[in-house]
């Protein structure tokens, strides 16, 4: 039996343990890629919080100076979303004869091979549902009044089922409340449950402090951005100081105050700087409005002091920044594991290295984006084929123009999003040089110590080497 050589033992410090691996420390045991990323020196710390203080300082005072004291109030209309609901429960439902409670009367003569003539024939001869509703909510708690649910309606009501139904205090006491929606809570409330399950069992502490930054998240929205938005504020520096503030959190709470995290901000940060300006030159450019469907239409009606252009770019900032931070953070992560793998490689080769990976990330998510916007509008895109519009005339609808400004000017910035964060990762672990890091060699002329006869030989800095047989 032989004994392999060991290399030589540092000539300070206790001796390590025996045959097992003991926690490194002063920083000079060998890093983990699993573990938190490896500190970065003093210098190094100060030249990134100089940046990143006065930006933070500037979100603070924007969400101070922006900060609203709540949506305005304003007369309802009882248009769309803009109405009064309550919570309502169907109690009974009995079949009848359309033609006994349809106000039409008589069987119609027009053409019923069309959608029209054909849901008027149904009306008028087929069997239309009687429901009874009682109102759980509101000052008319208790109330029942008849819905009369026509036999082509997408939505038939049931004996039990909880609904939403909307008040109109001007009409007819018999004609005040109507069935708009079905009370869709324990479904969804039970999805986000298993959602929140999974990502804490997947994620453990990671996966509580994204749900955090999440809930913090929607809290900027609904509290800072849309009242201030509502108010007067201009869309787009609502949206940037709102954004800003929201990455800050997301990040920091999510992977931890560190360089690598605040690498990831600073890309992040300049590319949705890139966007907001691609956006607003191009929606000025394309001329869009804003104002395309119903909503917005609304929207403008109760408030014709909002700027919808800036509402629109306002949409393209938030909606590009939770790609962005996946991008961002990817890739320093990318760049950091690569310098720990090979500490000696410089700033060129970790870029090379990196941006490789970034190719890979990018295109699968532009397609990803491209597929969004797809996936949300294709009850449009089903109107246009039907219309067999060209591609040029329905790419120059502003309804079209919007998603693909949207899809575009944010896809442009989650690829330049690529090399601008790679690079700030690989220049930033290039450079540094932490005081101390690397471990000091014994002189050739030192004696090194021997293992004694039936001792095993100390192993350096618990590097788990054992001896050969």
């Amino acid at each position: 039996m032989t004994t392999t050589q060991q290399p030589p033992l540092p000539p300070s410090g206790p001796p390590h343990g025996h045959g097992h691996e003991g926690p490194s420390d002063g920083g000079h045991g060998h890093s983990h890629s699993h573990g938190p990323a490896a500190p970065v020196s003093a210098h190094l710390r100060k030249i990134i919080a100089a940046v990143l203080i006065p930006f933070a300082a500037a979100v603070v005072v924007g969400l101070a100076v922006l900060w609203p004291g709540g949506a305005p109030g304003h007369e309802r209309t009882g248009v769309g979303f803009d109405r009064q609901t309550q919570q309502a429960t169907v109690t009974k439902v009995d079949e009848v004869d359309c033609k006994s409670v349809n106000a039409s009367g008589g069987t119609p003569t027009g053409d019923t091979s069309t959608a029209e003539g054909s849901s008027a024939q149904q009306q008028a001869s087929g069997t239309c549902k009687k429901a009874t509703v009682r109102i759980d909510s509101g000052k008319d708690k208790g109330r029942t009044f008849t819905e009369i649910v026509q036999p082509d309606s997408s939505r038939q009501l049931k004996q039990g089922q909880e609904v939403i139904v909307a008040y109109a205090p001007d009409a007819p006491e018999e004609l005040q409340y109507s069935v708009t929606d079905v009370n869709r809570k324990l479904p969804m409330v039970l999805l986000a449950g298993i959602f929140a399950l999974a990502v804490v069992v997947v994620g453990r502490m990671r996966g509580v402090m994204a749900l955090i930054a999440l809930a913090v998240s929607f809290m900027i929205l609904t509290f800072f951005i849309l009242p201030a938005i509502l108010q007067g504020s201009n869309p787009l520096v609502v949206a940037v100081v709102g954004a800003s503030a929201i990455m800050l959190i997301a990040l920091y709470m999510c992977h931890g105050l560190s360089a690598r995290t605040s690498v990831a901000v600073l890309g992040t940060l300049l590319s949705l700087l890139l966007i907001g300006l691609l956006g607003s030159l191009f929606i000025d450019w394309a001329a869009l409005t804003g104002n395309t469907d119903d909503n917005t239409g609304l929207i403008h009606g109760l408030y014709p002091s909002i700027d919808m252009s800036g509402l629109l770019l306002a949409g393209v900032i938030i909606g590009s920044l939770g790609v962005l931070d996946d991008v961002t953070v990817t890739q320093t992560s990318a760049v950091w594991e690569l310098h720990e793998a090979n500490p000696t490689m410089g700033w060129r080769g970790l870029y090379r290295a990196g941006i490789r990976i970034g190719r890979d990330h990018i295109a699968s998510v532009v397609n990803t984006l491209v597929l969004a916007y797809a996936g949300a509008a294709l009850p449009l895109l089903l109107l246009f084929s039907i219309a067999q519009s060209s591609v040029g005339t329905v790419a120059n609808s502003e309804l079209v123009a919007e998603e693909i400004v949207r899809t575009l000017v944010g896809s442009i910035g989650l690829v330049a999003s690529v090399p601008v964060t790679t690079a700030l990762a690989a220049l930033v672990v290039s450079a540094d040089r932490p005081g101390g890091s690397a471990p000091v060699q014994p002189s050739p002329a030192q004696p090194q110590p021997q293992p004694q006869s039936g001792q095993r030989t100390p192993l350096r800095g618990g590097s788990g080497r054992r001896r050969k047989h």
